[in-house]
Protein backbone atom coordinates (compact mmCIF):
# COMPACT_ATOMS: atom_id res chain seq x y z
CA UNK A 1 0.00 0.00 0.00
CA UNK A 2 1.48 3.39 -1.18
CA UNK A 3 -0.04 6.44 0.71
CA UNK A 4 2.14 8.97 -1.32
CA UNK A 5 0.03 11.13 -3.82
CA UNK A 6 2.01 11.15 -7.54
CA UNK A 7 2.48 14.25 -9.43
CA UNK A 8 -1.07 13.63 -11.48
CA UNK A 9 -3.19 12.53 -8.04
CA UNK A 10 -1.57 15.95 -6.85
CA UNK A 11 -2.63 17.84 -10.04
CA UNK A 12 -5.81 15.72 -9.92
CA UNK A 13 -6.51 17.15 -6.33
CA UNK A 14 -5.89 20.87 -7.30
CA UNK A 15 -8.59 20.25 -10.37
CA UNK A 16 -11.12 18.77 -8.08
CA UNK A 17 -10.47 21.71 -5.33
CA UNK A 18 -11.43 24.40 -8.06
CA UNK A 19 -14.14 22.38 -9.78
CA UNK A 20 -15.99 22.90 -6.08
CA UNK A 21 -14.90 25.96 -5.80
CA UNK A 22 -16.75 27.38 -9.04
CA UNK A 23 -19.64 25.03 -8.45
CA UNK A 24 -20.46 24.25 -4.62
CA UNK A 25 -22.60 27.82 -4.42
CA UNK A 26 -23.48 29.15 -1.23
CA UNK A 27 -26.47 27.87 -0.97
CA UNK A 28 -25.75 24.71 -1.52
CA UNK A 29 -22.63 24.64 0.91
CA UNK A 30 -25.69 26.29 3.79
CA UNK A 31 -27.77 23.21 3.05
CA UNK A 32 -25.10 20.71 3.58
CA UNK A 33 -24.39 22.19 6.55
CA UNK A 34 -27.97 22.21 8.08
CA UNK A 35 -28.69 18.85 6.93
CA UNK A 36 -28.98 16.30 9.84
CA UNK A 37 -29.48 13.18 7.24
CA UNK A 38 -27.31 10.79 5.09
CA UNK A 39 -28.41 11.89 2.44
CA UNK A 40 -29.89 15.69 1.39
CA UNK A 41 -32.79 17.30 0.81
CA UNK A 42 -34.04 16.00 -2.32
CA UNK A 43 -34.26 19.18 -4.31
CA UNK A 44 -30.85 20.10 -3.65
CA UNK A 45 -29.27 16.32 -3.80
CA UNK A 46 -30.68 16.46 -7.69
CA UNK A 47 -29.37 19.51 -8.34
CA UNK A 48 -25.82 18.44 -7.28
CA UNK A 49 -26.57 15.53 -9.27
CA UNK A 50 -26.82 17.23 -12.25
CA UNK A 51 -23.73 19.09 -12.06
CA UNK A 52 -21.70 16.03 -11.75
CA UNK A 53 -23.30 14.66 -14.24
CA UNK A 54 -22.54 17.47 -16.71
CA UNK A 55 -19.06 17.75 -15.30
CA UNK A 56 -19.04 13.76 -16.28
CA UNK A 57 -18.40 13.04 -12.59
CA UNK A 58 -21.70 11.18 -11.58
CA UNK A 59 -19.94 7.79 -11.83
CA UNK A 60 -16.51 7.87 -10.32
CA UNK A 61 -16.54 4.20 -9.81
CA UNK A 62 -18.02 3.22 -13.69
CA UNK A 63 -15.47 2.01 -16.63
CA UNK A 64 -15.58 4.19 -19.17
CA UNK A 65 -17.43 1.59 -21.34
CA UNK A 66 -20.80 2.75 -19.53
CA UNK A 67 -20.08 6.20 -18.98
CA UNK A 68 -17.97 6.91 -16.20
CA UNK A 69 -14.49 8.82 -16.11
CA UNK A 70 -12.33 5.98 -15.71
CA UNK A 71 -10.79 7.54 -12.62
CA UNK A 72 -8.00 5.29 -10.50
CA UNK A 73 -9.21 4.45 -7.45
CA UNK A 74 -6.87 7.21 -6.01
CA UNK A 75 -8.35 9.56 -7.97
CA UNK A 76 -12.20 8.49 -6.61
CA UNK A 77 -10.70 8.84 -2.80
CA UNK A 78 -9.39 12.44 -3.84
CA UNK A 79 -12.58 13.37 -5.32
CA UNK A 80 -14.41 12.00 -1.92
CA UNK A 81 -12.40 13.38 0.70
CA UNK A 82 -12.28 16.44 -0.73
CA UNK A 83 -16.06 16.80 -1.53
CA UNK A 84 -16.61 15.27 2.24
CA UNK A 85 -14.12 18.21 3.67
CA UNK A 86 -15.97 20.76 0.96
CA UNK A 87 -19.23 20.35 2.13
CA UNK A 88 -20.74 19.10 -0.70
CA UNK A 89 -24.61 17.68 -0.77
CA UNK A 90 -24.62 13.89 -0.27
CA UNK A 91 -26.90 12.60 -3.29
CA UNK A 92 -29.46 9.28 -3.30
CA UNK A 93 -27.02 6.64 -5.27
CA UNK A 94 -28.22 3.46 -4.49
CA UNK A 95 -28.72 2.81 -8.24
CA UNK A 96 -24.81 4.57 -9.20
CA UNK A 97 -23.34 2.47 -6.17
CA UNK A 98 -25.61 -0.18 -5.49
CA UNK A 99 -27.64 -1.51 -8.41
CA UNK A 100 -25.26 -0.64 -11.20
CA UNK A 101 -22.29 -3.42 -10.43
CA UNK A 102 -24.32 -5.77 -9.83
CA UNK A 103 -26.08 -5.04 -13.52
CA UNK A 104 -22.37 -4.57 -14.76
CA UNK A 105 -21.47 -8.04 -13.33
CA UNK A 106 -24.91 -10.13 -13.26
CA UNK A 107 -27.37 -8.31 -16.15
CA UNK A 108 -27.88 -9.46 -19.31
CA UNK A 109 -26.68 -7.29 -22.33
CA UNK A 110 -30.40 -5.80 -22.56
CA UNK A 111 -30.76 -5.23 -18.82
CA UNK A 112 -27.39 -3.24 -19.30
CA UNK A 113 -28.50 -1.40 -22.43
CA UNK A 114 -31.64 -0.69 -20.59
CA UNK A 115 -31.05 0.76 -16.95
CA UNK A 116 -26.92 1.88 -16.70
CA UNK A 117 -27.75 4.90 -19.41
CA UNK A 118 -31.30 5.90 -16.73
CA UNK A 119 -29.13 5.58 -13.65
CA UNK A 120 -26.31 7.58 -15.05
CA UNK A 121 -28.12 10.47 -15.99
CA UNK A 122 -30.47 10.73 -13.23
CA UNK A 123 -33.74 9.89 -15.02
CA UNK A 124 -34.54 6.82 -12.40
CA UNK A 125 -33.83 7.20 -8.95
CA UNK A 126 -33.16 3.93 -7.06
CA UNK A 127 -34.02 2.38 -3.57
CA UNK A 128 -33.34 -0.90 -2.34
CA UNK A 129 -35.58 -3.60 -0.67
CA UNK A 130 -33.80 -5.90 1.47
CA UNK A 131 -34.45 -5.21 5.55
CA UNK A 132 -37.33 -6.92 6.20
CA UNK A 133 -39.93 -6.73 9.45
CA UNK A 134 -38.14 -9.26 12.16
CA UNK A 135 -35.41 -9.67 9.87
CA UNK A 136 -33.37 -6.42 10.05
CA UNK A 137 -28.92 -7.63 9.65
CA UNK A 138 -30.42 -11.14 8.94
CA UNK A 139 -31.33 -11.09 5.28
CA UNK A 140 -31.44 -14.86 4.84
CA UNK A 141 -34.68 -15.02 7.06
CA UNK A 142 -36.57 -12.72 4.55
CA UNK A 143 -40.31 -13.51 4.08
CA UNK A 144 -41.38 -11.57 0.31
CA UNK A 145 -42.29 -14.09 -1.29
CA UNK A 146 -42.38 -14.18 -5.73
CA UNK A 147 -44.86 -16.88 -7.10
CA UNK A 148 -43.93 -17.72 -11.23
CA UNK A 149 -46.97 -17.43 -12.85
CA UNK A 150 -46.05 -17.84 -16.45
CA UNK A 151 -43.45 -14.63 -17.47
CA UNK A 152 -44.17 -13.13 -14.25
CA UNK A 153 -43.39 -13.40 -10.74
CA UNK A 154 -46.34 -12.13 -8.12
CA UNK A 155 -44.39 -10.62 -5.11
CA UNK A 156 -46.01 -10.54 -1.36
CA UNK A 157 -44.45 -9.16 0.98
CA UNK A 158 -43.04 -5.83 2.61
CA UNK A 159 -40.11 -4.13 3.38
CA UNK A 160 -39.21 -1.62 6.17
CA UNK A 161 -36.23 1.02 6.51
CA UNK A 162 -36.16 1.30 2.58
CA UNK A 163 -34.55 4.90 2.16
CA UNK A 164 -35.53 7.16 -0.39
CA UNK A 165 -38.53 5.17 -1.27
CA UNK A 166 -40.59 8.11 -1.46
CA UNK A 167 -38.95 9.06 -4.48
CA UNK A 168 -37.76 5.97 -6.26
CA UNK A 169 -38.13 5.11 -9.56
CA UNK A 170 -37.14 1.51 -9.72
CA UNK A 171 -36.71 -0.64 -6.57
CA UNK A 172 -33.92 -3.53 -6.60
CA UNK A 173 -34.96 -6.32 -4.09
CA UNK A 174 -34.48 -9.39 -2.62
CA UNK A 175 -37.36 -12.08 -2.54
CA UNK A 176 -38.21 -15.53 -1.99
CA UNK A 177 -38.64 -17.95 -4.90
CA UNK A 178 -38.11 -21.36 -3.35
CA UNK A 179 -37.45 -23.28 -0.07
CA UNK A 180 -33.79 -24.63 0.43
CA UNK A 181 -31.87 -26.68 2.88
CA UNK A 182 -29.91 -23.34 3.73
CA UNK A 183 -31.97 -20.08 4.58
CA UNK A 184 -29.98 -18.41 1.42
CA UNK A 185 -30.96 -20.70 -0.46
CA UNK A 186 -34.08 -20.00 -2.28
CA UNK A 187 -33.42 -15.91 -2.93
CA UNK A 188 -33.68 -14.41 -6.05
CA UNK A 189 -32.86 -11.00 -7.19
CA UNK A 190 -34.93 -8.86 -9.41
CA UNK A 191 -35.68 -4.86 -10.44
CA UNK A 192 -38.63 -3.46 -11.15
CA UNK A 193 -41.07 -0.29 -10.84
CA UNK A 194 -42.51 1.55 -7.97
CA UNK A 195 -45.32 2.56 -9.99
CA UNK A 196 -46.38 -1.02 -10.39
CA UNK A 197 -49.90 -1.48 -9.41
CA UNK A 198 -49.99 -3.04 -5.59
CA UNK A 199 -46.70 -1.28 -4.03
CA UNK A 200 -47.74 0.96 -1.25
CA UNK A 201 -45.29 3.27 0.62
CA UNK A 202 -45.83 4.32 4.08
CA UNK A 203 -42.99 6.82 5.72
CA UNK A 204 -40.97 6.11 8.76
CA UNK A 205 -40.35 9.63 10.56
CA UNK A 206 -36.90 8.85 12.42
CA UNK A 207 -36.21 10.69 16.15
CA UNK A 208 -34.57 13.04 14.45
CA UNK A 209 -37.64 14.14 12.43
CA UNK A 210 -36.53 13.28 9.11
CA UNK A 211 -37.84 11.40 5.91
CA UNK A 212 -35.43 9.00 4.90
CA UNK A 213 -36.61 5.69 5.57
CA UNK A 214 -40.00 3.51 4.74
CA UNK A 215 -41.89 0.46 4.79
CA UNK A 216 -42.82 -0.43 1.18
CA UNK A 217 -45.75 -3.13 0.93
CA UNK A 218 -46.11 -5.49 -2.08
CA UNK A 219 -49.85 -6.54 -2.60
CA UNK A 220 -50.04 -9.28 -5.75
CA UNK A 221 -47.40 -6.84 -7.40
CA UNK A 222 -46.31 -8.70 -10.90
CA UNK A 223 -42.88 -8.50 -12.40
CA UNK A 224 -42.00 -9.93 -15.93
CA UNK A 225 -39.08 -12.83 -14.82
CA UNK A 226 -37.45 -11.18 -17.33
CA UNK A 227 -36.46 -8.44 -14.53
CA UNK A 228 -34.36 -11.16 -12.64
CA UNK A 229 -30.96 -9.98 -12.02
CA UNK A 230 -28.58 -13.28 -11.96
CA UNK A 231 -30.51 -17.05 -11.79
CA UNK A 232 -33.34 -17.56 -9.99
CA UNK A 233 -33.03 -18.68 -6.36
CA UNK A 234 -29.50 -17.42 -6.88
CA UNK A 235 -29.78 -13.63 -5.75
CA UNK A 236 -28.15 -14.58 -2.70
CA UNK A 237 -24.97 -14.29 -4.57
CA UNK A 238 -25.82 -11.31 -6.11
CA UNK A 239 -26.69 -9.58 -2.87
CA UNK A 240 -23.31 -10.48 -1.54
CA UNK A 241 -21.80 -8.63 -4.53
CA UNK A 242 -23.27 -5.76 -3.81
CA UNK A 243 -23.27 -5.83 0.04
CA UNK A 244 -19.46 -4.86 -0.62
CA UNK A 245 -20.19 -1.91 -2.03
CA UNK A 246 -22.58 -0.79 0.13
CA UNK A 247 -20.42 -1.36 3.45
CA UNK A 248 -16.84 -0.35 1.74
CA UNK A 249 -15.65 2.36 -0.64
CA UNK A 250 -14.94 5.67 0.02
CA UNK A 251 -18.25 6.56 0.82
CA UNK A 252 -17.55 6.18 4.95
CA UNK A 253 -14.51 7.88 4.65
CA UNK A 254 -15.57 10.72 3.32
CA UNK A 255 -18.60 10.65 5.87
CA UNK A 256 -15.68 11.02 8.50
CA UNK A 257 -14.09 13.77 6.41
CA UNK A 258 -17.15 15.69 6.48
CA UNK A 259 -17.79 14.91 10.40
CA UNK A 260 -14.65 16.37 11.43
CA UNK A 261 -14.81 19.08 9.19
CA UNK A 262 -18.14 19.91 10.54
CA UNK A 263 -16.98 18.98 14.12
CA UNK A 264 -14.09 21.95 13.52
CA UNK A 265 -16.22 24.25 12.46
CA UNK A 266 -18.16 24.23 15.70
CA UNK A 267 -15.16 24.29 18.15
CA UNK A 268 -13.72 27.16 16.01
CA UNK A 269 -16.79 29.17 16.80
CA UNK A 270 -18.05 28.35 19.89
CA UNK A 271 -17.23 31.03 22.30
CA UNK A 272 -16.23 29.47 25.35
CA UNK A 273 -14.41 32.67 28.42
CA UNK A 274 -12.95 35.25 26.43
CA UNK A 275 -11.85 32.13 23.41
CA UNK A 276 -13.16 29.67 21.74
CA UNK A 277 -13.40 25.82 22.47
CA UNK A 278 -10.86 25.10 20.39
CA UNK A 279 -8.45 27.01 22.70
CA UNK A 280 -9.92 25.13 26.08
CA UNK A 281 -7.42 21.73 26.51
CA UNK A 282 -9.84 19.25 27.95
CA UNK A 283 -11.85 19.56 24.20
CA UNK A 284 -8.67 20.13 22.18
CA UNK A 285 -7.75 16.90 23.68
CA UNK A 286 -11.05 15.04 22.48
CA UNK A 287 -10.72 17.26 19.33
CA UNK A 288 -7.37 16.14 18.54
CA UNK A 289 -8.49 12.05 19.33
CA UNK A 290 -11.04 12.94 16.82
CA UNK A 291 -8.52 13.79 13.87
CA UNK A 292 -6.20 10.35 14.74
CA UNK A 293 -9.66 8.39 14.44
CA UNK A 294 -10.12 10.27 10.87
CA UNK A 295 -6.16 9.54 9.89
CA UNK A 296 -7.08 5.38 11.07
CA UNK A 297 -10.13 5.49 8.81
CA UNK A 298 -8.12 7.32 5.99
CA UNK A 299 -5.39 4.86 6.11
CA UNK A 300 -8.26 1.77 6.37
CA UNK A 301 -9.36 3.29 3.18
CA UNK A 302 -6.23 3.56 1.37
CA UNK A 303 -6.10 -0.16 2.32
CA UNK A 304 -9.63 -0.54 0.91
CA UNK A 305 -8.27 1.00 -2.50
CA UNK A 306 -5.18 -1.04 -2.53
CA UNK A 307 -7.81 -4.21 -2.56
CA UNK A 308 -9.94 -2.59 -5.27
CA UNK A 309 -6.99 -2.21 -7.53
CA UNK A 310 -5.30 -5.87 -6.76
CA UNK A 311 -8.96 -7.45 -7.30
CA UNK A 312 -11.11 -4.97 -8.62
CA UNK A 313 -13.85 -4.85 -6.06
CA UNK A 314 -13.26 -4.13 -2.08
CA UNK A 315 -13.58 -7.96 -0.99
CA UNK A 316 -14.62 -8.72 2.56
CA UNK A 317 -12.19 -6.23 4.07
CA UNK A 318 -14.94 -3.61 3.67
CA UNK A 319 -16.62 -4.64 6.84
CA UNK A 320 -13.48 -2.95 8.59
CA UNK A 321 -14.58 0.47 6.93
CA UNK A 322 -18.54 0.16 7.38
CA UNK A 323 -17.54 -0.62 11.32
CA UNK A 324 -14.44 2.06 11.95
CA UNK A 325 -16.53 4.70 9.40
CA UNK A 326 -20.04 4.18 11.47
CA UNK A 327 -18.62 4.40 14.58
CA UNK A 328 -16.35 7.28 14.40
CA UNK A 329 -19.06 9.20 13.31
CA UNK A 330 -21.63 8.40 16.12
CA UNK A 331 -18.45 10.01 18.21
CA UNK A 332 -17.85 12.61 16.30
CA UNK A 333 -21.69 13.89 16.47
CA UNK A 334 -21.25 13.17 20.03
CA UNK A 335 -18.67 15.52 20.08
CA UNK A 336 -20.38 18.24 18.35
CA UNK A 337 -23.74 18.18 20.91
CA UNK A 338 -21.18 18.28 23.54
CA UNK A 339 -19.81 21.32 22.00
CA UNK A 340 -23.20 23.10 21.41
CA UNK A 341 -24.05 22.20 24.87
CA UNK A 342 -28.18 23.41 25.50
CA UNK A 343 -28.49 24.96 22.28
CA UNK A 344 -28.41 21.59 21.15
CA UNK A 345 -31.53 21.10 23.08
CA UNK A 346 -33.98 23.78 21.02
CA UNK A 347 -36.48 21.75 18.48
CA UNK A 348 -36.44 23.78 15.51
CA UNK A 349 -36.80 21.55 11.99
CA UNK A 350 -38.15 24.67 10.45
CA UNK A 351 -34.19 26.31 10.91
CA UNK A 352 -32.83 23.23 8.99
CA UNK A 353 -34.71 23.94 6.07
CA UNK A 354 -32.96 24.71 2.97
CA UNK A 355 -33.20 28.32 2.20
CA UNK A 356 -34.97 29.62 5.13
CA UNK A 357 -34.90 32.60 6.47
CA UNK A 358 -35.62 32.05 10.11
CA UNK A 359 -33.86 33.30 13.15
CA UNK A 360 -32.40 29.81 15.35
CA UNK A 361 -32.15 30.06 18.98
CA UNK A 362 -28.60 29.61 19.51
CA UNK A 363 -26.11 29.87 16.80
CA UNK A 364 -26.68 28.46 13.38
CA UNK A 365 -24.11 25.70 13.66
CA UNK A 366 -26.31 24.08 16.69
CA UNK A 367 -29.15 23.52 14.86
CA UNK A 368 -28.55 20.30 13.05
CA UNK A 369 -26.36 19.12 16.02
CA UNK A 370 -29.16 16.97 17.65
CA UNK A 371 -30.43 15.55 15.18
CA UNK A 372 -27.39 14.44 13.10
CA UNK A 373 -26.68 12.53 16.67
CA UNK A 374 -29.94 11.16 16.18
CA UNK A 375 -30.03 10.19 12.72
CA UNK A 376 -26.40 8.16 12.58
CA UNK A 377 -27.50 5.95 16.30
CA UNK A 378 -28.83 4.11 12.52
CA UNK A 379 -25.22 3.86 10.87
CA UNK A 380 -23.78 1.05 13.01
CA UNK A 381 -27.33 -1.00 12.19
CA UNK A 382 -27.87 -0.19 8.76
CA UNK A 383 -25.90 -1.70 5.52
CA UNK A 384 -25.19 -4.78 8.07
CA UNK A 385 -25.27 -3.95 11.89
CA UNK A 386 -21.70 -3.73 13.17
CA UNK A 387 -21.95 -7.31 15.37
CA UNK A 388 -22.26 -9.15 11.84
CA UNK A 389 -19.61 -6.56 10.43
CA UNK A 390 -16.95 -8.24 13.33
CA UNK A 391 -18.33 -11.55 12.64
CA UNK A 392 -17.44 -11.07 8.59
CA UNK A 393 -14.01 -10.09 9.24
CA UNK A 394 -13.40 -12.58 12.35
CA UNK A 395 -13.80 -15.59 9.44
CA UNK A 396 -12.95 -14.04 5.75
CA UNK A 397 -10.45 -11.55 6.54
CA UNK A 398 -8.40 -13.31 9.45
CA UNK A 399 -9.41 -16.59 9.09
CA UNK A 400 -10.63 -17.34 12.59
Amino acid sequence: MHLEMSADDLAFRDEVRAFLDEKLSDDLRDATRLNSGVFAEFDISQRWYKILHEKGWIAPTWPAEYGGPSWTPMQRYIYDSEAGKAGTPTVYLMGLTLVAPVIMQFGTDEQKAYYLPRILSGEDIWCQGYSEPGSGSDLASLQTRAVRDGDEYVINGSKIWTTGAQHADWIFCLVRTAEGEKRQEGISFVLFDMKTPGIMVEPIITLAGDHEVNQVFFDDVRVPVANRLGEENDGWTVAKYLLEFERGGSAYAAMVDASLAKLRDIVEAEPVGGGVLSDDPAFALKLAAAEIKQQAAEYTEHRTIAEIVERGRPGPASSIMKVLGSETNQWMTELMVEAVHYYGAAYQPEARVPGNNIEPIGPRHAVPAVPKFLNFRASSIYGGSNEIQRNIVAKQVLGL
